[in-house]
């Protein structure tokens, strides 16, 4: 078994990786850094720790998961590796490419796992793109747009997600979700360019963006906005032989904020009026029709998390690719300052 200690119970901590923890048996829950009071009803077995110190110096522990403020991401994942812990490391990264390098030049000289916690890559809706885009029916894919849209007009009350710092904004929260699928479809992008925007009355940071990402042959689209009440396509993906239109967004965060545990029947399960819309030629002939959407199954990445600090494993989710991620932040950065 794999003891952890989580750092932070606020909405990534508390509902999108304690309850994995909670349910997959290849870990336990062992310590949790908060300010809060634990629901033992939920997590009977769970101490409460005083701080990351207290994690890292507990021999017992052997996965430290990382799910405090943006700021905090380089500083804790730095000690917690040169302390010997394995890490799994709440989004983004870090906000620097140089500090990314660092983090895993540090995991790999001491032969610890690094582990990026892009849990959009198990959405359902995510996978039923790529099995689509991996299945040929649309042939050659030429464009592909990928939008994450929210309606959150009021300024978020918890103030460190609204002031300027290092990974802060939209670009960093859903853009490194939409900018890591794009990279694991399609690979490392020649180039980056776009607008990133503040829409909402009072906002300090970017809550808005347009990117696109240049590939040979290939138009790649991404969008985000926290003042999008009318939902557009999730994704619109075409190619030489035929398009795929899908609305809806994944349900596993609404299921587990409604108290749903990753083990229970219909967790990840979308209804059938999300399923995508397939319009192809298939043997000559014009198909339309309706593409089931795969239930959604973050639990993948707890899975292959623990195979690889087993050994018995590779990282699905490389570091390599999420430091792809932070430069192509940097570059459209570096052109909208």
């Amino acid at each position: 078994m794999i003891n952890v200690g989580l750092v932070g119970f606020g909405l990534s901590g508390r509902f999108l990786q304690a309850p994995f923890f909670m349910s997959n048996r290849n870990f336990v829950l062992k310590s949790l850094v908060t300010s809060q009071e634990i629901p033992k009803y939920i997590f009977p077995d769970t101490k409460k720790a005083e701080s990351l110190d207290e994690l890292i110096n507990d021999p017992e522990i052997h996965l430290i998961s990382i799910a405090s403020p943006n700021p905090t991401h380089y500083e804790y994942a730095k000690k917690c590796l040169l302390a010997g812990k394995h890490i799994l490391l709440e989004k983004p990264m870090t906000s620097t490419a140089a500090e990314a390098r660092d983090l895993i030049e540090i995991a790999k000289s001491k032969g610890l796992v690094m582990c990026v916690f892009q849990n959009r890559r198990f959405d359902g809706d995510f996978m039923t793109v790529k099995k689509v885009i991996e299945s040929g029916v649309l042939g050659e894919i030429l464009s592909y747009e990928a939008h994450f849209d929210r309606f959150k007009p009021i300024l978020n009350p918890k103030k460190w997600k609204e002031t300027v710092a290092p990974g802060s904004g939209v670009l960093y929260d859903l853009g490194s979700h939409l900018i890591d699928q794009a990279i694991y479809l399609f690979g490392k992008p020649e180039g980056a360019e776009g607008e990133v925007f503040i829409e909402r009355a009072g906002s300090e940071i970017d809550d808005a963006f347009d990117l696109r990402l240049n590939y040979k042959n290939l138009r790649v689209t991404l969008k985000s906005s926290l003042m999008i009440k009318e939902q557009v396509p999730k994704y619109v993906v075409n190619g030489t032989k035929g398009s795929f239109i899908k609305y809806g967004l994944d349900v596993q965060e609404d299921q587990l904020k409604a108290g749903m545990t990753p083990d229970q029947e219909g967790f990840g399960k979308e209804e059938s009026q999300f399923d995508g819309h397939l319009r192809t030629e298939i043997g000559g002939l014009e198909y339309y029709g309706r593409v089931e959407t795969i239930a959604g199954e973050w639990n993948q990445l707890y899975d292959n998390l623990a195979f690889v600090i087993y050994g018995k494993n590779e990282l699905i989710i490389q570091p390599e690719q999420i430091l792809t991620q932070i430069e192509v932040i940097e570059q459209i950065k570096s052109k909208v300052s």
